[in-house]
């Protein structure tokens, strides 16, 4: 037996989520079925309106809604103005943010330098880190928070490399983060440890 069109087509759009089955999507698109009318139209348009009403800070990359530019954080004149934590991703902010530990600035990648996937430095936003720092000599530490898995390692190296002759401290967030691991899926505590055990590359 065969789905009704419509149904069909939400299992269809539940499975192109990541970790999403197809047992999974029927589940979600029955669940859809059974939510109030308002409580579907409420995600509906939280979905449509996503793409339109969320862009990246013009300073640090990470993500912001369209009408607060620059974000909360780079707006925040009580942050630690003389350090910056460069991570992969926005979900990697909101993992740190929520350790209440660190109290510096942020600079998100959106990405990895990846020979294998052919993604080199000028294809992540790391020419807009180089700028941010030749425009505040006030940033005295980058502390490098990419994952630790062999391009997020490369990725790690080269910021190391390309900051020495600026005499601007470099750091590598340390144990706690297992090899292969991403952060936003660390508990709070291995991250703290992480901030505190930093060493210099």
């Amino acid at each position: 037996m065969q789905y009704p069109e419509p149904i069909a087509r939400l299992i269809d759009s539940y499975a192109k989520l990541p970790g999403i089955g197809a047992k999974t999507a029927t589940r979600l698109a029955f669940f859809t079925l059974d939510m109030d009318s308002e409580d579907v139209q409420g995600f509906s348009k939280a979905l449509a309106t996503v793409k339109d009403e969320i862009t990246f800070c013009s300073i640090c990359g990470n993500i912001t809604s369209t009408d607060e530019d620059p974000c909360s954080i780079c707006s925040d004149p009580s942050r630690d103005q003389d350090t910056v934590l460069v991570l992969q991703n926005p979900k990697d902010v909101m993992a740190m943010e929520q350790t209440r530990e660190y109290h510096g600035l942020y600079h998100v990648l959106n990405g990895l330098i990846s020979p294998s996937a052919g993604t080199g430095p000028d294809d992540i936003n790391l020419p807009s880190l180089i700028q941010r720092l030749a425009q505040h000599e006030n940033i005295r530490e980058v502390i490098v928070g990419t994952s630790a898995s062999t391009d997020g390692e490369a990725t790690a190296m080269y910021i190391a490399r390309l900051l020495k002759p600026a005499n601007i401290k470099v750091t590598r967030l340390a144990h706690g983060l297992a090899v292969g691991s991403d952060i936003d899926y660390a508990d709070q505590l291995t991250l703290i440890k992480s901030i505190e055990g930093r060493n210099e590359l």
